[in-house]
């Protein structure tokens, strides 16, 4: 079994342009993969209706600018993660709410949209597991590509296993 960790926050305020709400890029040293099993997106500000895109994306150098966000491991007594939380998006890091976007070109692997009402969950089939190899010049992310009409109290998460 993969040991598994959630890089994750909640009651933040996101910006009003299309923002990474949480990244993670691969380490090149240990020859690990990350496998990405769960994401979410859920609000919290008010109960008015709205339609909100999602996306969970690889993008490359220049990564997004975030706020440090360590992995915690699912499972008590697990080792740390070898990904540490970081600003830069760098290779062996993790964070949260971008402030900046980067210029790295941003590819879509799966979109979808939500109502902020019912939040957003992506629990992947075993097929559908999307993995990160060590080494690889690209990070993934899980973004809202279209600003959100309420940008206060959102709560986000990414979990993945270290293979």
């Amino acid at each position: 079994m993969a040991r598994q960790f959630a890089v994750s926050d909640a009651g933040v305020t996101v910006e009003n342009a299309d923002i990474t709400v949480v990244f993670v890029n691969n380490d090149a040293g240990p020859a690990q993969t990350l496998e990405f099993l769960r994401a979410w997106v859920g609000q919290s500000a008010n109960a008015t209706s709205a339609q909100q895109r999602v996306e969970l994306a690889t993008q490359v150098t220049a990564f997004p600018t975030l706020t440090s966000t360590t992995p915690q491991a699912l499972n008590f007594g697990e080792a740390i993660s070898n990904i540490i939380g970081g600003t830069a998006g760098a290779a062996g890091t993790s964070g949260t709410d971008a402030s900046a976007e980067g210029g790295g070109a941003v590819t879509p692997m799966w979109e979808d949209a939500f109502n902020v009402l019912n939040g957003w969950l992506w629990v992947p089939t075993p097929n559908e597991v999307i993995r990160l190899r060590a080494g690889e010049s690209s990070g993934f992310g899980l973004r809202m590509p279209v600003a959100p009409t309420t940008l206060t109290n959102w709560a986000f998460g990414l979990v993945f296993g270290e293979v």
